[in-house]
């Protein structure tokens, strides 16, 4: 214990000792014409000679500030800003003791409508309207660090080791650069590859969908959006990075990116390869590609995970302009090809209602191959100043080819006789084809809110599948000498043909009935065509020799199912004092037709649906840093067409399937409850949330099964009952003192809820309980050092109402430690250490390191990395459901070495970075050339070498 304490002292103590150097400024902003407290003004203090900022804050509600300063002998001034407002200055001889300026008093600026921003004089915060707008210099980060080490130094953005961001508490859901897609809509290219000194502001704002967007319209859902606007003098030139990497085992990786920017036109290309499981796109500093580490979720166009080992290959282009005034295009392409091998192993114990159990093992060995071509396109035209459209075109195609053999057998736990085995051998090739398009058009009007918009969206895709397999089911007769009672050979050909088409258009009106109520009135029409073709043949050959020409009418279905929906719309928004109030309501007239052709009979079902839909919220501003949300949804979902035919689909020979044409709608109901504070001036904040939904008419699969082999079949039905609870919280708070930055917080989520099944004709249920804490703490020293410890732990139990099925639980814990060195100068050393408990598998290390050196002013890093230097990585699960605990192993990636050489480009016209070097901390530091050749490592401006 006295280690522990030893170290949290000495991790805290440049904190203390800061402290001690510090002095209280305080006062009242006020707007000079009404006397009324102007809240959100940023208050900072900057140096006479160079304009460095020292510190800075916002006022709160009734316009006071108060923050703390470290000592300072030399002149500064005290600023305060406040949109449309004149800025205030007062000049001070120094920082020696505390001081309450009193009232401050801001004049409304003349020029409101134009504000001309003098550059360099921008304060760190900025509040406009619903925007929070960062200075991005004045944060300060590393050489050469990228967008995401940025977004980790301003106030109130979280960035969680899975990559995903919160801001003020709020999941972001898109980030843009200069307004506009980079590689897609997460962000996640932009965050790994974009270096940071290139930012000139990061702005944050509630996610809008385009038809909020153009109506000005306040956003519907409750993500942020991050928009990244360049420098400036970064936003002409251009710069990449190229590495290639070779290690033990015959592991390698390699990828490049290079970025022209000119003014508008953004032009972008990316590529990677390697076997190392990386199939996305990422170029970490520390890890680069290398998975399991800090990147392992990457900055990625294509991001599919699968068990095994994977090859990979990627290219992308991005393409952005302004082609004609007001017109602006953005356009990208990739093309992603994987190939996985994998042997998996699953070991299952099923527990029935019926009292009997059964063990059953499988082992099988996969090759999957996928490649992928896609494009994307967005145009938006503004057409004048009332009237802007929207067009995002994509077009995609892709071929699978999968190849897997392996053997299953299962034993009556019960009997203890033998109750099934299966070996199979099978090969698949998929091809397939997608295009979609989206369309909104919107109309504004010169009175306020008054707006007409126009949308319409199309989705058609088709596949061709053709599917070879040979397989044996053995089901023995569960007597003492385990003789085989029948036997179900295979050996087919089967065709697939699938064709989705998709429409739908919508056209609403809105009208502000008086200043706080707008009315709006629409509606929707919607069409769905689906066909699926399936044909199996049987070889009529040898099996050395086949020929596949003898069609099996029990594995022949041809289904077709179409949908034909108008739904009238209309809701109504109350804006009252700080209170936004929407209601919303539409009903769905429905047609819905199915046409099934099985062993020559067809069979038709036609239904009419009305089905209401309605919606509620509530928000309420109790001021400019706490918000509170209130969300109710009804709404009712159709069964599929293969749940509704009564037809048989027999593909497994251990579960035969059969409609029911019996079944209703699923009715929904969800309700949330959400509350928000982070306070800009102490920098922490926190959010608290609750979950709950119901489910009527739930559509679950009922099964019976043959107690003498495991076999089943199997229905759909509807159940009424299924509930869940979620909630949970989370605190965070950050410290900075100088080149010492201090990010901690906590994390709660909870959950409850109730499923119910049918095994056997017998009705249980299930009930589970989780319970999932987190805590985590990053520690920042200037340029030198940063370390990261978090620790999960999660909890899970279900209970069953039947005593044949015993209670399940499960406790993990995670420990998480990321450390990464920038000194000595040009040599970068990381490490990501983690261990995981799990009570129901054996526990394990996981260590990554890597260790880069730079030279050649950082034009090139050498490097060198370890992956899983322990060889503890491993691929064991255990997945519970109510009739089962299923332990599965699969193929994993174990310690390998990698050693890499990297070459950076950089070039801004020509010209060295300038303007920008400053930072909060008053150092005064430099910029090396931007020339060619000179490499992100030319430094982030403002920082010092």
């Amino acid at each position: 214990m006295y280690k522990y304490l030893s170290f949290l002292f000495l991790l805290c103590f440049p904190f203390f000792a800061s402290a001690q150097g510090s002095y209280i400024l305080k006062g009242k902003v006020l707007n000079i014409n009404n006397q009324l407290p102007l809240e959100s003004a940023t208050v900072y203090v900057t140096t006479v000679k160079d304009s460095t900022v020292l510190e800075y804050t916002l006022t709160d509600k009734n316009g006071d500030f108060n923050f703390a300063v470290k000592k300072n002998d030399k002149p500064v001034f005290l600023k305060v800003t406040y949109m449309g407002f004149d800025t205030f200055a007062e000049e001070q001889k120094g920082i020696t003791s505390n001081k309450d300026f009193n009232n401050i008093y801001l004049s409304e600026s003349i020029n409101t409508l134009n504000e001309v921003t003098v550059k360099g004089e921008d304060p760190p915060i900025r509040i406009k309207n619903d925007t929070i707008e960062f200075k991005a210099s004045l944060f300060k980060t590393r050489p050469d660090a990228n967008v995401e080490a940025l977004l980790k130094q301003l106030p109130g953005i979280e960035v969680d080791s899975d990559g995903k961001i919160t801001a003020n508490g709020k999941e972001v859901t898109q980030v843009l650069v200069n307004g506009r897609p980079f590689f897609g809509r997460d962000g996640q290219m932009a965050l790994k590859n974009l270096p940071a000194e290139i930012i000139n502001k990061v702005q944050v704002s509630d996610y809008k969908t385009k038809k909020e967007e153009y109506s000005k319209d306040q956003a519907a859902s409750d993500n942020s959006s991050i928009n990244l606007t360049i420098d400036d003098d970064k936003n002409k030139g251009f710069f990449g990075k190229f590495l290639a990497g070779y290690g033990s085992d015959e592991r390698y990786e390699s990828s490049f990116i290079v970025n022209s920017f000119n003014n508008n036109r953004k032009i972008s290309i990316l590529g990677s390869a390697n076997n190392i499981n990386a199939q996305g796109f990422s170029q970490d500093e520390v890890f680069d590609n290398m998975g399991g580490g800090r990147n392992n979720r990457g900055g990625s166009v294509n991001r599919s995970q699968a068990n095994g080992i994977t090859t990979s290959k990627l290219i992308g282009v991005n393409y952005s302009d302004e082609l004609i005034k007001d017109f602006q295009t953005n356009a990208n392409y990739n093309f992603s090809e994987a190939n996985t091998k994998n042997d998996n192993h699953s070991d299952a114990t099923e527990l029935r209602p019926d009292g009997n159990s059964y063990h059953t093992v499988s082992n099988s060995k996969t090759n999957n191959k996928n490649s992928n071509n896609s494009a994307n396109v967005e145009l938006e035209y503004k057409i004048s100043p009332t009237i802007r459209l929207f067009i995002a075109p994509k077009i995609s195609s892709s071929v699978s080819e999968s190849h897997a053999e392996g053997d299953t057998k299962s034993d009556n736990l019960t009997t203890g006789r033998k109750a099934y085995d299966i070996f199979s051998n099978s090969s698949n090739r998929n091809e397939s084809n997608t295009f979609s398009n989206a369309i909104n058009f919107n109309k504004s009007f010169e009175k306020k809110a008054r707006n007409l918009s126009f949308g319409f969206n199309n989705n058609n895709s088709n596949s061709n599948a053709n599917n070879f397999v040979v397989s044996g089911t053995n089901f023995y007769d569960g007597g003492p000498d385990d003789l085989i009672k029948e036997t179900i050979s295979r050996n087919q050909n089967s065709k697939n043909k699938s064709i989705s088409d998709s429409y739908s258009a919508e056209i609403e009106y809105t009208e502000p009935v008086t200043d706080s109520i707008r009315f709006k009135i629409g509606v929707e029409y919607n069409y769905q065509n689906n066909t699926n073709d399936n044909k199996t043949f049987d070889n009529s050959g040898t099996e050395d020799d086949p020929i596949y020409d003898i069609l099996n009418i029990n594995q022949t279905t041809y289904l077709n199912s179409k949908q034909n929906s108008i739904a009238p719309k209309t809701g109504i928004r109350l804006l009252k004092n700080n209170f936004t109030i929407d209601l919303n309501s539409s009903t769905s007239i429905l047609q819905y037709d199915n046409y099934a052709l099985f062993k020559g009979d067809p069979t038709e079902l036609s239904k009419k649906y009305v089905l209401p839909n309605g919606s509620a919220q509530i928000r309420y501003r109790v001021d400019r840093s706490k918000n509170f949300t209130f969300r109710y949804n009804y709404n009712q979902s159709l069964p599929s067409a293969n749940q509704l035919l009564p037809i048989e689909n027999v593909s497994n020979t251990l579960n035969t399937v059969t409609g029911n044409p019996d079944l209703t709608p699923t009715e929904t109901h969800s309700a949330n409850i959400n509350y928000r504070n982070f306070d800009f001036r102490t920098r922490s904040g926190y959010n608290l949330y609750l979950n709950a939904n119901y489910n009527n008419n739930d559509i679950i699969r009922t099964s019976i099964y043959n107690p003498e082999n495991n076999s089943q079949t199997s229905t759909y039905a509807n159940i009424s009952g299924n509930y869940s609870f979620s909630g949970g919280g989370s605190w965070n708070k950050s410290i900075k003192q100088e080149s010492n930055l201090l990010r901690y917080g906590i994390a709660l989520n909870t959950s409850y809820s109730v499923d119910k099944n049918s095994t056997n004709n017998i009705l249980y249920s299930g009930e589970s309980f989780g319970f999932s804490p987190r805590i985590y703490l990053n520690y920042d020293y200037g340029e030198f050092f940063t370390i990261a410890p978090s620790y999960n732990f999660s909890y899970s139990q279900t209970k069953y109402d039947v005593s044949s099925i015993r209670s399940r639980s499960n406790l993990v814990h995670r420990l998480n430690l990321q450390t990464t060195s920038y000194w000595p100068t040009n040599w970068i050393w990381g490490n990501d250490f983690g261990y995981t408990y799990n009570s129901n598998n054996p526990d394990y290390y996981l260590w990554n390191t890597s260790l880069s050196y730079s030279f050649m002013n950082k034009t090139f890093v050498a490097k060198v990395k370890v992956y899983d230097v322990l060889n503890q990585n491993q691929s064991i699960s255990r997945n519970i459901s109510s009739t089962a605990v299923t332990d599965v192993t699969n193929t994993v990636l174990k310690r390998y070495t990698m050693f890499s050489l990297t070459y950076n480009i950089k070039n801004f016209a020509g010209k060295a970075p300038s303007g920008r070097n400053r930072t909060m901390e008053g150092m005064n530091r430099g910029d090396r050339p931007g020339g060619f050749g000179g490499g992100f490592g030319g430094g982030r401006p403002g920082m010092m070498d």
